[in-house]
């Protein structure tokens, strides 16, 4: 990644345009009847979804190759799931049309996009409820090592509500009486439900694509630091195994880059000293290094941070005041490197980030502390597309059941 295009994401402008398209064929189809334009209108909305997925696909890939660490590849994968979905039931009811003329009128079309976020969740019932069985039984098996704290029991309540959803939405659904089918409030609160829903299953499948494909880069062996971040020490002031994985991993990263291009790095420890902590990471991180062997003068600390904003702001003064240009690397848990980075291109630091592995049963709890903590940090952006959906799936309510 050039420090040139560390701001430079792809903009996704198409899609205001095609988007502004389909609002015209929406308009056409509230004021038509004609089956035979009907199959064709159908037909197009088809072709729209799959423009609307290719582009947020190609806006996903170029995030890639540009700033992986960015909320737009949770958006870009999240949505272009959901998206391709539509173009499949459309796809299939354009089949129908075709098979079937004069049988469907106008109203079907809305309805096939109104059913769109139940449609989906149904579609990926099997996929959730597979996910949340496996949180939920890597929670247990969690407390069971880690002992019943609040923190530990985040994934059985994100299991919780992802089952709660689909079973709500799908009783909702049902109760919903044949004489209340074309009632606009009851469907309304029902599409509501299910555009929240599945705006945070979005989230939740774009987070989980976005840091499988961050842990899969690994920096160049050309890197003049090393950042380590710190996660808290022990009570005699030695690293934690958590802390002593990324530790390790920093080290063979080095080891790795002195043996293929001889060029020595050097170590960046950050970490302040917590209220229960004898001493700050950074300075149990440097006397680890040196035990192991590494020289004095190729280990720098940063002890003032108290979180990975933190980290990524004082690291980046300290590496600024040395070299101008530097190329750096960090290092955290598998389950950190996504949100980690982030905050590296939110302190104009251009760094690749490398993930120490974790208890199986100890990632995915954490892993969903992770994602909470991307979707409060961008509360404006949630609100804009929450905002978006609920009018929406409103107005389409609103629009079939006129």
């Amino acid at each position: 990644m050039r420090r040139q295009d560390i701001d430079r994401e792809p903009k996704v402008y198409t899609l205001a345009a095609l988007a502004a398209g389909l609002i015209a064929v929406l308009f056409l189809l509230s004021e038509r009847e004609e089956a035979d334009w009907l199959q064709w209108a159908n037909l197009a909305l088809t072709v729209y979804f799959i423009l609307a997925a290719l582009c947020l696909l190609l806006a996903f890939r170029r995030q890639m190759r540009v700033n992986p660490y960015s909320y737009n590849m949770i958006f870009y994968a999240g949505f272009a799931l959901f998206v391709l979905s539509l173009a499949a039931t459309h796809g299939y009811a354009s089949v129908l049309f075709f098979l079937s003329p004069g049988r469907y009128d106008n109203r079907q079309i809305l309805f096939t996009l109104l059913h769109s976020a139940k449609n989906y969740m149904f579609l990926t019932l099997p996929l959730l409820l597979g996910f949340s069985v496996a949180l939920f039984l890597s929670n247990l098996s969690l407390i069971r090592h880690e002992g019943r704290r609040f923190v530990n029991i985040l994934g059985m309540l994100l299991a919780f509500l992802l089952v709660a959803g689909e079973i709500g939405i799908g009783l909702l659904d049902y109760r919903i009486s044949a004489a209340e089918q074309m009632s606009v409030l009851p469907n309304v609160i029902v599409n509501l439900f299910a555009a929240m829903y599945l705006y945070f299953e979005c989230m939740i499948l774009g987070t989980i694509a976005a840091n499988l494909i961050v842990l899969r880069r690994v920096p160049e062996p050309d890197r003049d630091f090393l950042i380590v971040l710190g996660c808290g020490i022990r009570g005699d002031g030695s690293p934690t195994p958590l802390l002593q994985g990324r530790l390790d991993l920093a080290l063979g990263f080095y080891e790795r880059q002195l043996r293929e291009t001889g060029k020595a790095a050097t170590f960046l420890v950050s970490g302040g000293r917590g209220s229960d902590e004898v001493r700050s990471e950074a300075e149990a991180m440097r006397d680890y290094l040196l035990s192991k062997g590494i020289p004095e003068k190729r280990i720098l600390t940063e002890d003032r941070s108290a979180d990975t904003t933190e980290n990524m702001q004082f690291s980046a003064y300290i590496i600024r005041s040395r070299k101008s240009e530097a190329k750096s690397a960090y290092f955290t848990t598998n389950y950190h490197v996504f949100r980690a980075g982030i905050k590296a291109r939110q302190a104009k630091l251009p760094a690749v980030g490398m993930g120490a592995a974790t208890k199986w049963y100890f990632w995915p709890n954490a892993a969903v502390r992770e994602l909470l903590g991307l979707l409060t940090e961008h509360r404006g952006t949630q609100m804009l597309i929450l905002l978006g959906l609920a009018a929406a799936y409103t107005a389409l309510t609103v629009l079939a059941l006129r």
